[in-house]
């Protein structure tokens, strides 16, 4: 177990408990979520270390790895990644500059984004730490996913942009990943991180059930404070906040379910919709975030 002594972003040692959060996915177990009195980093304590977290993830109902169609709120969340795909698709483009180039998607899950961009022209390498998600890729899109360890392998400046779609909080080596992410870009290369906010109007109306903490496989919980701080740390230029406005219906359905034990759809739509009002000019509050950053 990883047990923090100070900030995994800023270093600070005033760190405090914030909140208790309940794993709904797998173990049932519950842990401690703390936050740094400096950044606003949460971040959960007490997590497994890199080689054991591994069983966590083992769950069919964990989509990222399975794509799996099975329940409601998994058959709602592929009816509306096809919009989604094509949205980022053209983010992609227009925060690059470029109609087409050499992308890097890390944590890559079942390949459906790569694949997205493959088919627009885009040269591609996806990177995936789970097997079974690589395979996935494979048999759903003919992609040749890499094991995530290669990320450190790769030739320095061979990407114009890198992604990220909710995969930062995973990581335990946060700085590495970031400071790689530097080296692997073209200069002026384009980063581009989605991470679930914590600050969002859902997160403090679902409080420990909220489901975008996610424990233990949610390590970190970003603020946009603290995601500055941290791109700043790696030699980024934080350029614009843009947000995920389907999320705070996902993540709001979840949670429902988290909380009341059942699948309470009208109120997930009012507090998702709610969060997206609240945040409305305001991506900085929005139920995730996605951050555009340049080399």
């Amino acid at each position: 177990m990883i047990h923090y002594q100070q900030c995994p972003v800023c270093g600070e040692k005033t760190i405090r408990p914030a909140l208790e959060a309940r794993d709904y996915t797998v173990s049932k177990q519950v842990f401690p979520i703390w936050e740094c009195g400096a950044c606003s980093l949460r971040f959960t304590q007490d997590v497994p270390e890199a080689e054991h977290i591994g069983p966590f993830y083992q769950s069919e109902t964990y989509i990222s790895h399975s794509d799996t169609k099975e329940g409601l709120v998994n058959k709602l969340y592929h009816r509306i990644r096809s919009i989604t795909l094509k949205k980022k698709k053209d983010l992609i483009v227009a925060v690059s500059g470029k109609a087409s180039g050499s992308l890097l998607d890390i944590g890559c899950g079942t390949g459906a984004f790569l694949n997205t961009m493959k088919l627009a022209g885009w040269n591609v390498r996806g990177l995936e730490p789970d097997a079974g998600a690589r395979a996935k890729a494979s048999e759903l899109y003919g992609l040749d996913v890499s094991p995530v360890d290669q990320l450190f392998g790769l030739a320095p400046g061979s990407f114009d942009v890198i992604t990220m779609w909710h995969v930062l909080e995973h990581v335990h080596e946060l700085k590495a990943y970031i400071n790689q992410c530097k080296k692997l870009l073209v200069p002026g290369g384009t980063l581009v991180i989605a991470v679930p906010n914590y600050t969002s109007h859902d997160a403090a109306h679902y409080g420990p059930y909220w489901a975008a903490y996610d424990v233990p496989r949610h390590l970190y919980h970003f603020s946009p404070q603290s995601m500055q701080i941290l791109l700043t740390q790696g030699g980024f230029a934080l350029k614009e906040m843009k947000p995920m406005v389907f999320d705070s219906f996902y993540v709001s359905m979840l949670s429902e379910r988290y909380q009341y034990g059942a699948d309470r759809l009208v109120h997930a739509a009012l507090t998702g919709l709610n969060s997206n009002l609240r945040a409305s000019g305001k991506p900085e509050k929005s139920s995730s975030v996605i951050y555009i950053a340049k080399a």
